[in-house]
């Protein structure tokens, strides 16, 4: 039961979708939260999959809506909240100010012209991507794309616990306080069992997903050695703009899957 818990709060936290229950917070359901953040990646993943299923089976809309149903999807399901973070963190990371002043600006409200712009390239790339998969879609596409936040959320968790936080208050901190020392130790087993239930059910979608655990690999190292350095730790908006920004390298990398490995 926990654990159900555990994904409605992560629910009603990191979606728009309305879970109209009041759910406790205390530490061990919040842990579950965290242990469970993959699992509500999938759901998000599955949603957009199924987006994009639907508007190519079952409707008259050519490709180029398809792809915008899908990139539209990502962000009302999202309700914005990881967007927000990218949007600050960029205003933050362009001002080239010391670590003090740019927690100082991720805090200020109002929008800056970095974070205006750097979002419009974040939506325009993802865009790019999905359209060209789109117009290239093969059948595994749909189980890669429903995979792609799974692995985002899962950079976030290790994010949220393996990186000192910047200020001692905020939601972050109350994740991280809630966590324990074997609170990640679910990651590798929902990446074990969709090893098997691929080499089982479907190897032709093993490389893509060692593909991606590479990526996600490499911008967690990467974002967990440079977060120190730029910002001198952990805020939710960081937490935000990183989950968006290895999402749009996994949707790269299925776009380049696409025209080098699945032809």
């Amino acid at each position: 039961m926990k654990w159900i818990r555990g994904i409605l709060i992560n629910l009603q936290f990191f979606t728009s979708i309305p879970i109209p229950i009041e759910l406790p917070m205390d530490k061990a359901h919040l842990e579950r939260s965290i242990k469970t953040f993959p699992l509500l990646g999938l759901i998000q993943g599955t949603i957009y999959a199924l987006v994009l299923y639907a508007f190519l089976h079952w409707t008259p809309f050519s490709s180029l809506t398809a792809a915008f149903a899908v990139w539209l999807a990502g962000i009302i399901l999202t309700g914005g909240i990881h967007l927000d973070g990218w949007m600050d963190a960029s205003d933050a990371f362009f001002s080239y100010s010391e670590r003090e002043k740019r927690l100082e600006i991720m805090s200020d409200p109002r929008t800056g012209a970095f974070g205006v712009l750097s979002v419009i390239v974040l939506l325009c790339s993802r865009f790019l991507f999905i359209y060209e998969i789109v117009v290239m879609i093969h059948p595994i596409s749909y189980i890669l794309i429903g995979l792609l936040p799974f692995f985002s959320k899962m950079v976030m968790g290790v994010l949220l616990l393996k990186v000192r936080a910047a200020k001692k208050e905020g939601l972050g901190t109350l994740f991280k306080q809630a966590a324990g020392k074997r609170t990640l130790l679910s990651y590798p087993i929902y990446i074990l069992i969709l090893f098997l239930v691929s080499a089982i059910l479907l190897k032709e979608i093993i490389l893509g997903i060692f593909v991606f655990i590479v990526v996600s690999a490499i911008t967690l190292l990467t974002l967990r050695r440079k977060i120190i350095s730029w910002f001198g730790g952990m805020t939710g908006d960081i937490l935000g703009a990183s989950v968006e920004g290895t999402e749009v390298l996994l949707w790269m990398t299925l776009w380049l899957l696409h025209y080098f490995a699945m032809g």
